[in-house]
């Protein structure tokens, strides 16, 4: 059963086009790659799956379990079930981290705060009353971050560049995240441009320049996106390359970036 559908989806900033007729299935209970270099547009179709503003003037449609999401704003799409970690964690000065986690958190006990930050492999008694700020890491608000999406137990999340400016150590805590978030039943979309992060996916779709050039098994997409992909000058229709990728007849490459 597919839990999100995206169907012929077209934004457009200050006469560019940023997506290009994306569609996308999304089945229920399983991990996600979108791949694609630098400014493919990725992270702008996660925007607006969420919702974020400036990104919901799309053409299109966008189907969570089957009802679009169309003229929704992000907190309406949060209360369906979606969530966006982003690639750069807020700082919130103030806020504790167990305020933080108990804000999201579907049970709202310390205990279950505990556990959740515990799953990250951080100290409760280390990190709970520390505040939400500057003082921390990128790598400890990421992890901060992915704790309160195990708490909040989402049905889709989204994740911008998982592994964006976070240590080896670190990163091990993100990927057994994203094993637990699937453990407890959640679909997960991994946003990324990195080899190490997309192979955490059983499924990927490949994208450049704001249109999906394929699809399929991660061992597929993963292997053209690492070793293929040579900078283009057009989206699709570039000088034809051997053994490149075929869109509408022609083939393509990807631009490297």
């Amino acid at each position: 059963m597919n839990i999100l559908e995206v169907r012929n989806l077209e934004l457009w900033v200050n006469s560019n086009k940023i997506l290009d007729d994306v569609s996308l299935d999304i089945e229920e209970n399983r991990v996600y790659a979108i791949v694609g270099p630098n400014g493919a547009g990725k992270s702008t179709l996660a925007y607006s799956i969420m919702g974020l503003e400036g990104y919901t003037g799309y053409s299109g449609d966008i189907l969570f379990k089957g009802e679009s999401l169309n003229g929704l704003d992000i907190s309406e799409r949060a209360e369906k079930g979606i969530t966006l970690a982003w690639q750069e964690p807020a700082r919130f000065e103030g806020l504790t981290v167990r305020k933080f986690i108990k804000s999201a958190a579907s049970e709202k006990s310390d205990e279950s705060v505990r556990s959740a930050i515990e799953k990250v492999g951080m100290d409760p008694d280390q990190y709970l009353d520390r505040a939400v700020d500057k003082g921390l890491s990128g790598g400890e608000r990421k992890k901060i971050e992915l704790a309160s999406i195990l708490a909040m137990e989402p049905e889709l999340v989204l994740l911008d560049e998982p592994d964006s400016g976070i240590d080896v150590a670190s990163l091990d805590r993100i990927f057994e995240g994203i094993e637990l978030l699937k453990e407890k039943g959640s679909t997960v979309i991994l946003i990324t441009h990195s080899a190490t992060a997309h192979r955490q996916a059983e499924y990927a779709y490949l994208m450049c320049r704001g249109a999906i050039l394929d699809e399929g098994p991660i061992d597929d997409i993963g292997s053209y996106f690492e070793e293929r992909c040579i900078p283009c000058d057009h989206k699709n229709a570039p000088e034809e390359k051997e053994g490149g990728i075929e869109v509408d007849g022609s083939q393509t490459t990807v631009q490297s970036g």
